[in-house]
């Protein structure tokens, strides 16, 4: 193939790839869109920040793969049999092996730099307003608010009729889900009572595991009121796919409408580890919900 055609083709296929995937490339506001392939639009500092990372470091490692097949066209034409047919006898340039030293190391900097930045502010929690305990199980997620009574509920997911009833998303629908306040940092203590999964929230860049025995820590600050969607991220069992989150990010004042009537309709759900990992063990999934109540 000649090198005009080598340029068409990869023109034609960065053009359509570009210009034609308006639609992929749409950012879902609170759960993911169809035929969607990029990030949904950040609801938090720290998603803003991730999706800039992850353009800059596309954009990156675009730029060094057209820069190796530059090279490689180079190369291919430059140094053929039929335009060189002398080889060089060369074997080491000490100008040559210093760059392609030091390059990639600088390339690594540039990217490190940042990306420790970002893995600092994930981890290191600032001092919150409220805090929230996950834990895990097979196959729903139980929610605590040790600030206000230390009350509980579990979130199971709805059927596809529920769900398009009550207007949510096929399968990320839950018959109860978490309220918090909008620009609040939240804590969340995460942990799981039988095996491991994962809480995340795509549109918070919120992701973290929730182990038997372990409490893991994560923190999100909602700039944006909404129903935002997750589900688990590790694979639990045979209903993991059937695992949603909800969390509602509303005003203050409706937050603290909402905590007064869950301090009601929840008072009476507390109940030891030990009996949920016995009614985990005794009832479906969706029926985990009524066991604990009964």
């Amino acid at each position: 193939m000649s090198l005009n055609k080598i340029v068409s083709v990869v023109t034609t296929f960065l053009v359509t790839f570009l210009f034609s995937g308006t639609i992929a490339f749409a950012n879902g506001i609170y759960s993911a869109e169809p035929e969607q392939i990029g990030f949904m639009e950040p609801a938090t500092e720290v998603m803003r920040d991730i999706v800039e990372f992850h353009h800059g470091l596309l954009i990156m490692c675009i730029l060094v793969s057209l820069f190796v097949l530059s090279l490689m066209i180079y190369i291919f034409i430059k140094f053929n049999a039929k335009a060189n047919p002398t080889p060089s006898t060369t074997t080491h340039h000490t100008g040559l092996e210093v760059v392609w030293t030091t390059l990639p190391i600088i390339i690594l900097l540039v990217i490190a730099i940042p990306s420790f930045k970002l893995l600092y502010k994930e981890d290191v929690i600032p001092e919150s307003d409220i805090t929230v305990k996950v834990i895990g199980n097979q196959w729903y997620w139980t929610y605590e608010y040790p600030d206000y009574d230390d009350f509980s509920f579990d979130s199971v997911m709805l059927n596809e009729e529920d769900a398009a009833a009550a207007g949510y998303p096929r399968l990320l629908g839950t018959d109860n889900h978490i309220v918090v306040p909008v620009n609040k940092t939240i804590r969340m203590i995460v942990t799981a009572n039988d095996v491991i999964h994962s809480w995340a929230v795509p549109a918070f860049g919120v992701k973290i595991d929730g182990v038997p025995g372990k409490l893991n820590e994560t923190w999100f600050n909602a700039e944006r009121e909404g129903i935002y969607y997750g589900q688990c991220s590790e694979l639990c069992g045979k209903d993991h796919g059937f695992m949603p989150i909800m969390v509602e990010v509303v005003s203050e004042e409706k937050y603290n409408a909402w905590i007064e009537m869950a301090r009601e309709e929840y008072a009476s759900n507390k109940t030891d580890n030990l009996t949920r990992v016995a009614l985990n063990d005794a009832l479906p999934a969706h029926q985990v919900k009524e066991g604990i109540a009964k």
